[in-house]
């Protein structure tokens, strides 16, 4: 859900693409292996004092940060237990595939990693799975464990009441404007729209004034995965006032509402109209690391509804140094439908640090998650990764506040975000949201692609409403 932005993009949350299949994962995976992305991936074995820590880096290659960091964290740990190894296994691979060949290797004690960096948009159906173990006997003797504020523990916890990850940031979304492209336009520095009216208005008013440039970008498409329907689709249906995907009080998965279809005629307008990327271009898997490395700091778009990590790429050493976006860009929060209460809408995700069910080192592993998460080493990651703090001392520190341009901003919009259903089956509806949207995106009805997710939700999940 960093993110988890789709899952090319440079720094991108969330970007989980939908789980590749049959052949064509085996040809990836392949791929993975023998580039060498994968090192020590023997598992946890039987040394009882090397702690194997699986985690996911970036396919761009500019993007080493989480590298450095556990990098030093290995360091601290190493120190701290004597006698005691850390040995990292980075997985260099795009989201779906990096949860892929996690999920391979955790299904035997011979490869399984002592602790794995997990996607809260995954880990309820790797939970579902008998991949994951709970955490609970850890965490009540843990003196750091009450630091962290309910919504962030909520997002780990499956539906047994048990937790099963250590959440290590969050994010919010909103909108990301270009202020000199506005200027040309007419439209106001200080611009925050009141409802999806004004919003569409403004991406009209680029497209008018000045030809050329995209006006809006909205996340869409299959392609797109988690980001299409996080960052798209739910950023807007969670604005219409209507019941979302999943009504925890009935149990049930919601189909049929009116504000599922004005989501998608929402994201519908966007490319009828040519406010959006030309629709090639929308659907391409890469269309993140476009609109971060090239469509926003080369000024070829207005308006993008994104998440609060996308300044990391334009910092000093980041993928795309730009040193003028904190000047450039102003942040809006997202509209509800019709500007009703509370007014504003953001979406939130994250990641979260779990302990394999098969790992053979457990109680060693918990122990790194404690080195991960001294106060000091929560800052420094939080403000490294352009996350969400998710601890209460982390929000209020200094270094933190300062950290990135914007950052209170997005700070600001947990008060009014919205969590995604953690249920192990959301996987396959956030995949039935892409295709709806797809339909749409390439001029197809919005009432069309809304009866086809009905009819796909009820052969996903039984008792849909």
């Amino acid at each position: 859900m960093r993110p988890t932005a789709p899952a090319a993009a440079p720094v991108s949350r969330p970007r989980p693409r939908r789980a590749a299949h049959g052949h064509r994962l085996s040809l990836v995976l392949a791929a993975v292996l023998a580039a060498g992305a994968l090192a020590g991936c023997g598992g946890s074995g039987s040394d009882p004092d090397t702690v194997k820590i699986a985690y996911n880096r970036s396919t761009d290659n500019k993007i080493r940060f989480k590298d450095a960091f556990l990098a030093d964290v290995k360091k601290q740990f190493e120190r701290a237990h004597p006698g005691k190894k850390a040995e990292l296994v980075p997985i260099q691979a795009a989201d779906n595939d990096y949860a892929a060949k996690v999920q391979q290797m955790m299904r035997s004690p011979k490869t399984a990693p002592d602790l794995v960096y997990e996607d809260t948009f995954r880990i309820n159906a790797d939970i579902g799975a008998g991949y994951l173990r709970p955490l609970d006997d850890y965490l009540s003797s843990w003196d750091q464990w009450g630091h962290f504020v309910d919504t962030a523990k909520a997002a780990a916890k499956a539906e047994d009441g048990r937790t099963y990850g250590v959440p290590d940031g969050t994010d919010t979304r909103g909108l990301w404007f270009n202020k000199q492209i506005f200027a040309k336009a007419g439209l106001p520095a200080d611009w925050q729209p009141k409802n999806w009216a004004e919003l569409l208005d403004a991406a009209r008013t680029v497209k008018e004034k000045v030809p050329g440039v995209i006006p809006l970008n909205v996340y869409t498409g299959k392609a797109g995965g988690e980001a299409s329907a996080m960052q798209g689709l739910e950023m807007l249906l969670y604005g219409t006032g209507a019941n979302p995907l999943y009504d925890p009080a009935a149990k049930k998965w919601v189909s049929g509402t009116q504000g599922f279809k004005d989501a998608l005629d929402f994201v519908r307008t966007v490319y009828a109209e040519k406010l959006g990327p030309d629709p090639s271009d929308a659907l391409d898997p890469n269309v993140g690391t476009h609109l971060a490395t090239d469509w926003m700091p080369n000024g070829k778009l207005a308006i993008a509804l994104d998440g609060s990590w996308l300044g990391q790429n334009w910092i000093d050493k980041g993928p795309k140094e730009w040193p003028a976006w904190s000047t450039t860009l102003g942040q809006a929060a997202m509209p509800t439908q019709y500007g009703q209460a509370p007014g504003k809408v953001s979406m939130s995700g994250g990641w979260t640090w779990a302990i394999p069910a098969k790992a053979a080192n457990p109680a060693l592993a918990f122990d790194f998650v404690k080195t991960l998460q001294t106060k000091e080493n929560a800052v420094e990651w939080d403000v490294a990764d352009a996350q969400i703090a998710v601890r209460t001392d982390v929000a209020a520190d200094p270094t933190y506040l300062r950290s990135m341009p914007g950052i209170t901003f997005f700070t600001g919009l947990v008060p009014t975000t919205h969590y995604r259903p953690a249920l192990a089956v959301y996987p396959q509806v956030s995949t039935a949201i892409g295709e709806a949207m797809e339909s749409v995106t390439t001029g197809g009805s919005a009432a069309a692609a809304a009866k086809a997710y009905d009819d796909r939700l009820k052969s996903i999940v039984r008792g849909a409403s």
